[in-house]
């Protein structure tokens, strides 16, 4: 089963400080990757962090704010400079085509490799078959995405004592069972996958929520969520700020994520006004507890369903 891991590569809000640099998050779930949000510096980000950027499936940039996209340049050259040919998705509101554009036609990117552009409606923007990556409607000053990455749902663990009393030999026969097939044993008996399979078990999921107000279409989008990577710009004494520059507050994020009913709560696009972890954690935990304030380099990983 493969590992589903989150890494953060940014987690400043507006502009990088000596802690901080701005917003990027790494996804890998086995041998693939997914980037969200490309905010400048994100290539060094890389390297220090010690991630794997050659099966790079997708990127996703929420909008067009210097803080999540300015480090995109760059950091497709670095991609394709480490030899990477395989086409890869781009997801990002409308306009990102003319944005590439310009960056072609001033020779500052000529990617070696085929870009698949996704300019942003609510949908499907990237699926195979372990995995989806769907979008939602943010409430921000410019047109926002947030990214919901989906696992699909695991088939039930095999029982192995079940098969064996059964009379079925280890073997090829127990991947085709694993599969969905019914087989024929040499006897006549017919033997169906429920018949060794547990339950189904549902698969793994990461939401991706930045920049934005709170709203009820971000709680329908994301509920039950096992990682809500969510926005708290600022502590609630800020929330003029918040609300007139289209954030959300420590305290907002944590009530999304009570009422959406997820798992975790990972807080990330931390202002630089803000210099006390403690503080931001505080707030937090008092709403929601399973609240975790996103540090650059902090990594979180998902268990493999049970």
């Amino acid at each position: 089963m493969s590992e589903l891991r989150v890494v953060f590569l940014g987690t400043s809000a507006g502009r990088p400080t000596p802690r901080r640099s701005v917003s990027a998050v790494y996804l890998q779930f086995g041998a693939d990757s997914v980037l969200f949000d490309c905010g400048e510096g994100t290539q060094l980000q890389v390297l220090k962090a010690g991630v794997r950027i050659s099966n790079l499936k997708a990127i996703c940039i929420t909008h067009f704010h210097g803080d999540h996209i300015n480090g995109l340049p760059g950091f497709l050259g670095t991609v394709g400079l480490n030899g990477h040919r395989d086409r890869m998705v781009l997801a990002a509101p409308r306009g990102m085509d003319r944005y590439l554009a310009v960056l072609r036609e001033l020779s500052i990117l000529n990617p070696s490799f085929e870009l698949d552009l996704v300019q942003n409606s609510v949908g499907m923007v990237y699926a195979n078959e372990d995995y989806t990556i769907e979008t939602t409607k943010l409430d921000h000053r410019v047109p926002a995405y947030g990214f919901i990455f989906r696992e699909r749902d695991l088939v039930g663990r095999f029982d192995l004592q079940k098969a064996m009393e059964m009379g079925i030999e280890p073997g090829p026969v127990f991947g085709r069972l694993q599969r969905g097939e019914t087989i024929t044993l040499e006897d006549g008996r017919q033997v169906r996958p429920e018949d060794v399979l547990g339950p189904t078990r549902k698969g793994r999921s990461v939401a991706y929520i930045t920049d934005t107000r709170p709203s009820a279409t971000v709680v329908e989008a994301v509920a039950g969520v096992d990682i809500l990577i969510h926005e708290a710009t600022y502590l609630s004494g800020l929330r003029d700020q918040a609300m007139a520059r289209k954030h959300s507050t420590v305290s907002e994020a944590a009530m999304v994520a009570r009422e959406a009913g997820v798992k975790q709560l990972i807080l990330t696009h931390i202002s630089p006004k803000h210099t006390s972890g403690r503080d931001i954690l505080r707030e937090a935990k008092a709403i929601f507890p399973e609240s975790y304030l996103a540090e650059d380099f902090s990594e979180f990983v998902l268990p493999v369903p049970e």
